[in-house]
């Protein structure tokens, strides 16, 4: 039963990195389709979220399933547990590509207000983030994880820049820029809203390994 066991684990790994590799994609491919102005390319990124769905309902069925039938404790119930939580936050990650992309079909046939400079910056953080959170929990590495929560702050910095810059700049200055620019501000706030989810995953990738709850308490890092 061990080995069967190890073996289902190993299987849960893969499941997760595939939805990981889906959902990086997905974020990646709406950020190019808002760059290339291409709402082709959007709806793409709106129609494979199924694949996404589906995913998430055989990653939960396989943690349910091996928590019924070995009944594990400790370290490796938090595992799977912490399994299931990261494929929902993976999913609303998804989820959030698709609002991106649901604005660059919105601003198709319009110009870019502006140059993109930050949101790609803050493209490049969230996906970062992402992929450390994922790295930490199939590594069951806390230290990973924390590098994940302090990365936080400066997309925080990135989101609040992009959002100064569009508003001083833009929409007091010419009102007639207000539709354009509050479509790119929800865009900066969606990937705002990615680093939130990395963080999350890795609060509970923290909690899976060390058994230490840093939720609500950063003063614990």
């Amino acid at each position: 039963m061990g080995r069967h066991f190890r073996e289902e684990l190993e299987q849960l790994n893969s499941d997760i990195l595939k939805m990981d590799a889906l959902v990086e994609e997905s974020v990646a491919k709406a950020i190019t389709a808002l760059r290339d102005r291409d709402p082709k390319a959007a709806q793409a990124v709106i129609d494979n979220d199924t694949r996404v769905d589906e995913m998430e309902l055989v990653i939960d069925e396989r943690c349910l399933d091996l928590i019924a039938r070995y009944q594990p404790m400790a370290s490796d119930l938090r595992f799977i547990t912490t399994g299931m939580r990261l494929n929902g936050e993976l999913e609303r990650i998804a989820d959030i590509a698709v609002d991106i992309a649901e604005r660059v079909i919105f601003m198709a046939g319009e110009p870019l207000l502006k140059p993109l400079v930050d949101i790609p910056r803050l493209t490049a953080v969230a996906q970062k983030m992402v992929k450390m959170a994922i790295d930490a929990f199939i590594a069951r590495d806390s230290a990973i994880a924390k590098q994940v929560l302090r990365l936080d702050p400066e997309a925080d910095s990135l989101r609040d820049a992009i959002h100064k810059e569009l508003v001083e700049e833009y929409m007091i200055k010419d009102p007639s820029t207000t539709p354009r620019a509050v479509q790119l501000l929800l865009i900066a706030r969606f990937l705002e809203r990615v680093c939130d989810h990395a963080t999350y995953i890795a609060e509970d990738v923290i909690y899976m390994v060390n058994a230490e709850v840093v939720k609500h308490h950063p003063e614990r890092l």
